[in-house]
Formats: structure tokens, C-alpha cells, sequence
């Protein structure tokens, strides 16, 4: 049987309990059992479920029920995951005449983290065909959940206009390695799809990267990193290639590691167990090198790609001033950039399809030559 909701595993959990007990949770009402459930599992009363508050075997149902990827479970997320009507999770199947290459491995090593999907317009690789520039998705998730599946849900919008490939990494969590790991991965990735241009029909010129909240930290740092030979790391066999991009996507992604806390959200992000300190391996202020290595506003220089950011102005978990500083610093190093403020949009939330028309325009501008210059404005959420 499948459970359609974390805190629904209550039903599954009755058969452990004594009759009476059972009887007793049977003849309350469903949406009071997963409430109490809720609230159990939410230790420091938060309103908020991450992954080390669940137990053990409902953390594999994590991902697809974090539906913004911020590496939190809403009240609101799971109340969503209860009500669908169907038993399975959702899943988005491919476009029409778009077809996938699954699980590319670009370590070498066969580690299931440590891979990329592809997406192409069927025929377009064909001898002849002009190459298509490429958006390569970055999923978030704290660096310590999340999947490459999600990158089909904001890749498609691009896909179906037959003007772009598409490709979808993977990375090791912090569960798995500290940083650079992270960084590390996706250049590897980078190198791999440069690599393999054209078997796949793509412009190693034209690449883009687009990625939320951990995504979107670290497409801003292969944004501004491609200059920096110490965090290209010497994963995969295509150390010949470099990992620079042409242009970056960047919605709500932290930018400067010891300024996180410098107005109050959610997260203590300088705690020992924050999602920052454990992609740090430890704890920030204990690791400020490192912190600041990892931090995208370090790197940034005249050479850097351009940069699109979007971000909501409530967001309780990346501070908006993340991104109000990153911009500033590009700007002042005369890095071509824009941001979008979603007003009252949170995490991952608020954003309408005028944010996503946006996004397209700034990528053919940037990668199709198309006329016009994105500049800084304010969306209202939802539109």
C-alpha cells in the first residue's frame, strides 16, 4: 500500500499500536491524525519537517513531497500530497519529439549522484543540424536532497520551443561529501556535456545554467568560477575541457555564506545542523574560509557570465538581501545582470508564468541573440 502523505504514514503505523489505541485514531478524523502526526515529528515546533525529524523510513518519500525543493516539508506540502486523488506521485512525462538520455555517468565512478539526463529534439543531432544551445537545470533541496527528475518541470517550457537541449545534473549530497564536492560535480558535468557536443548536437559555447535555491548557489558559482582553477576539481575523464558557462539562471540561491543570518528567517543557518553547515562539513562560523569559498560574492570578477536572479521578497529561508548583494557586486565588476523581485513571493513560491516569461526572454537573449536587454523589476506573486 502506498501512503499518500508523510504524515498519513499514521495508518500504517496503527497496526504496531494496541486495539485500543487503534480505535482511538480510527474514529478521529484523518486531517486531526496527520495534523498530530505533523506536529510530532516537528521537534522544535517550527511549522516546518526536514529530513533527519522523519523517521527512517519515510525520509525515501522526502523529495517528492518537498515540492519547492527548499529542503523543508510545509504544512501546506504535505496537506497537498494528502489530498491528490491518485496513489502515485505525480510525474511529468516528456514532450512531444523530445527525447531523453538517462543516468550519464560523468565521474567515472558509477555513483548514482554522479550523473545527468539529457533532453533533445528528436532529429536534431543529425548530421547537418545546426547546434542548439543547451539549459542545464540544477535542482535544489538544502545540498542534501533532491533529484535531477525535477529539472523536466522547468526545462520544458524551453524544450518545446525546439530552439534549446536540455540536461539535468545530479550531485553528491552533503551526506555523501562536504564541499567542493558539490562544485566539483557539476563541472564535471559541464566538461562532460562540452565533451560530447556534438554526438548530442549542442554549442559548448552556448550553455546555460539554471538552478533554485541550492541550485541556484551553485549555477551562480559556475557563474563566477570559471576562472578559478582550484574548485574545477579532477573528477571524470574530460579534464581537457573547462567548465565555463555563457549565462546563468538564479532563483533565490544563497550567495554570501556569513551573511545568512544577518536578518532572522526560519533556519538558524549558523547552527551546526543548518543545510549550509552541513554542505560545509561543519559548522559556518567554524569554517569561515571555507564558507566564504563556497560563497558565489567572492568570486566575482569582470569575467564572469551574465546573470539573471529571481527572487521573492518574503522568503523565509534565503534572505532576499542575498540576492540585493550579489547584484550589487556584479554590477559593480560590470558583469551584464537583473534582478527579479517577486513581491510577497517566498521560497519557491509566488512564482507566475510572468516570471517564467522572463527567464525565456533573458535565454534568447543571451543564447539565441534575440534584441532587448533585461533589467531589474518587481513581479507581484502569482502573476
Amino acid at each position: 500500500m502506498i501512503i499518500k502523505s508523510l504524515a498519513g504514514f499514521t495508518i500504517f503505523a496503527i497496526s504496531l499500536l494496541s486495539p485500543a489505541t487503534v480505535g482511538a485514531q480510527a474514529a478521529a478524523p484523518a486531517a486531526e491524525r496527520a495534523a498530530s502526526r505533523f506536529d510530532q515529528w516537528d521537534k522544535n515546533g517550527d511549522g516546518k519537517l526536514l529530513p533527519d525529524e522523519l523517521p527512517a523510513a519515510l525520509q525515501r518519500n522526502f523529495d517528492r513531497v518537498d515540492g519547492d525543493g527548499d529542503g523543508a516539508i510545509s504544512r501546506e506540502e504535505d496537506a497537498a500530497i494528502r489530498n491528490r486523488t491518485s496513489d502515485k506521485p505525480r510525474q511529468r512525462g516528456l514532450p512531444d519529439g523530445i527525447k531523453k538520455l538517462d543516468d550519464l555517468d560523468y565521474s567515472g565512478n558509477d555513483n548514482p549522484r554522479q550523473k545527468l539526463d539529457v533532453y533533445l529534439p528528436e532529429g536534431r543531432a543529425a548530421e547537418g543540424a545546426e547546434a542548439l544551445p543547451l539549459v542545464v537545470f540544477i535542482h535544489g533541496g538544502g545540498w542534501r536532497s533532491g533529484d535531477k527528475s525535477s529539472g523536466i518541470n522547468r526545462l520544458e517550457p524551453l524544450l518545446v520551443t525546439g530552439k534549446y537541449a536540455g540536461a539535468s545534473i545530479g550531485y553528491r549530497l552533503s551526506g555523501e561529501a562536504a564541499w567542493p564536492a558539490q562544485i566539483h560535480d557539476c563541472k564535471a558535468a559541464i566538461r562532460l556535456l562540452k565533451a560530447h557536443a556534438e554526438e548530442y548536437g549542442i554549442d559548448p559555447d552556448r550553455i546555460a545554467v539554471y538552478g533554485t535555491s541550492a541550485g541556484g548557489h551553485l549555477v551562480a558559482m559556475l557563474g563566477v568560477t570559471g576562472d578559478v582553477p582550484e574548485l574545477e576539481g579532477d573528477i571524470g575523464p574530460h579534464r581537457d575541457f573547462d567548465s565555463e558557462v555563457a549565462c546563468v539562471v538564479d532563483f533565490f540561491g544563497p550567495t554570501d555564506l556569513l551573511s545568512m543570518n544577518e536578518i532572522k528567517g526560519v533556519i538558524d543557518h549558523n547552527a551546526p545542523n543548518s543545510p549550509e553547515s552541513r554542505m560545509l562539513g561543519g559548522a559556518i562560523l567554524e569554517r569561515k574560509d571555507v564558507a566564504k569559498q563556497a560563497s558565489p560574492i567572492s568570486h566575482v570578477s569582470a569575467s564572469d557570465a551574465p546573470v539573471l536572479i529571481v527572487h521573492g521578497d518574503e522568503d523565509p529561508v534565503v534572505i532576499f538581501s542575498q540576492s540585493v548583494k550579489f547584484e550589487k557586486a556584479l554590477e559593480a565588476a560590470g558583469v551584464p545582470t537583473a534582478l527579479v523581485k517577486v513581491e510577497g513571493g517566498g521560497h519557491g513560491k509566488g512564482f507566475g508564468p510572468g516570471v517564467t516569461a522572463i527567464v525565456i526572454d533573458f535565454l534568447a537573449q543571451q543564447l539565441l541573440g534575440a534584441e532587448g536587454n533585461i533589467t531589474d523589476q518587481t513581479v507581484p506573486a502569482g502573476e
